[in-house]
Parts: C-alpha cells; sequence; structure tokens
C-alpha cells in the first residue's frame, strides 16, 4: 500500500511539474507575440498629443513628433506649447536614455536612479518609455485567463534594475496586443495602471491612444498617437546625441 501511496503522489508532482513547464512555455509564448506586435515595424514616426489630466479633470495638452528604429532607438521631441518646444528624449541600446533641455544647452545622460523619475512630468516614468522588448526584461507566468484576454504575470529578471515588482498584463487573445497594464511597487502595492487602444495600420497593429494612472496621485497622462508612417527607413544619424537639438538652434549657436 505505501508502495501505491508514494507512486501516486511521485505521479502527482510529475503531473504539477509538466503543468508548470507548460504554463511557463505558454506565457513566454504569449509574451513574445506581444513584443512582435508592438515592434513588428522596422521604423516609425508620426505625431503624438501628450494630455495631462490632474484630479479636477483640467487638461494640459502637449505636442511632439516621434520617431523610433527597431527595439531599442527611439526619440520624442517636443513641438507645443512654446515652453516645452526643444525638449527632446532619446533612447539608445542598453537602455541608454539621453534628456536634451534648451535652457541648459547639451544633452544630459539619464541615470538609472533618474529612470524611475517622472518622464517630463507625465506618469510615465523614464523606464516605462525604454524601446526594450518586454521579454528582455521580465520573466513571464501565465494566470488564470479571461474570455478574451490571457492574463500574464511579469516579474523583473534578477539582472534588471526596476521601480516594480511586477507587472499584471492583459493581452488580447485574438492578435496578441495589450489591452491593459497593472504596475505594482515593491511592497505589491498597485501604485498604475495603463490601457490601450489598439487599430490596424495597414499590416500593422498601432497603439492609437494610452491612457497611463497614477493611483497614487490621482493623475492620469493620455498619449494619442497620428499620422503614423511605417518603414520609412529613418537613418541613424537621426537618433544620435549631437542631433538632439532642433535644426534651428544648431544653426544659431
Amino acid at each position: 500500500m505505501r508502495t501505491i501511496i508514494m507512486r501516486s503522489a511521485l505521479l502527482i508532482l510529475a503531473l504539477l511539474a509538466g503543468a508548470s513547464g507548460a504554463s511557463s512555455q505558454d506565457a513566454a509564448a504569449i509574451l513574445d507575440k506581444m513584443d512582435n506586435i508592438i515592434f513588428s515595424p522596422k521604423d516609425r514616426q508620426g505625431k503624438i498629443a501628450i494630455i495631462l489630466i490632474d484630479k479636477t479633470g483640467k487638461e494640459k495638452v502637449r505636442e511632439a513628433e516621434m520617431f523610433q528604429k527597431g527595439t531599442d532607438k527611439k526619440l520624442y521631441r517636443y513641438t507645443k506649447p512654446e515652453s516645452q518646444a526643444g525638449i527632446a528624449t532619446l533612447s539608445l541600446p542598453d537602455d541608454v536614455m539621453w534628456l536634451y533641455l534648451p535652457a541648459l544647452g547639451k544633452p544630459k545622460k539619464i541615470s538609472n536612479t533618474d529612470e524611475k523619475q517622472s518622464f517630463n512630468n507625465t506618469d510615465f516614468s523614464y523606464e516605462d518609455m525604454i524601446p526594450a522588448p518586454y521579454a528582455e526584461r521580465y520573466t513571464p507566468e501565465l494566470l488564470d485567463p479571461e474570455n478574451d484576454a490571457y492574463i500574464i504575470s511579469m516579474v523583473p529578471k534578477t539582472d534588471v534594475k526596476s521601480e516594480y515588482s511586477k507587472i499584471i498584463a492583459r493581452v488580447n487573445k485574438q492578435y496578441g496586443y495589450p489591452i491593459s497594464m497593472e504596475y505594482y511597487d515593491p511592497k505589491g502595492k498597485k501604485i498604475k495602471e495603463a490601457t490601450y487602444t489598439y487599430e490596424r495600420a495597414g499590416k500593422y497593429w498601432n497603439a492609437s491612444e494610452v491612457l497611463m494612472k497614477d493611483l497614487v496621485k490621482s493623475h492620469s497622462t493620455k498619449i494619442l498617437l497620428s499620422e503614423m508612417k511605417f518603414d520609412q527607413g529613418l537613418s541613424d544619424d537621426l537618433f544620435l546625441v549631437e542631433n538632439m537639438k532642433p535644426a534651428g538652434k544648431k544653426k544659431s549657436e
């Protein structure tokens, strides 16, 4: 009898281990598909409206132009209002980020500690704006799915410095794009949540709207993307630190 019980226990453990392994594989595949959707264009450029919304509903609107190439190069250059015009942020490989402020007159490198800070007073941090695939930074786990979405928990890999202990993502089952993400601090408290609106743009799925809510500050930032162009053959020179200054600014100096 003991032998039968032990064999049964071992069989159960083996089945649980197998189920866990399959779950990990499923989660990794879901995350890879989501990354492929987000980073499928070779490059993209367009206009961005950034709307800051306080707890009373009052809005402040900024405008910027955005350029991205591959999975690790992204440039934001603000155009409106006048007080923001010329401000630029540049993301480069290996999570390197630069900030250009016209008042300083030269680019400043963003350190790892600065990445937790607000991205130009929005509800996104510099870490949120890093254009790197999630699979490179997080280990996923598949949770109980919903009817129309997979639910995955993403925990930062041991060699990744992050302000979050985990991110819970809802991923569209049919197409693989993110529907929403919940961000948790090191104490396990949910501090932010983002929702995404994706639309078909030619052969790509494009995030036409992203809304980030800071649950601690009761503040939100909405990003609207428009006039998007894909696979334009953007030059690598566009993503050089020395080219962060607006053209007119460089000529006048």
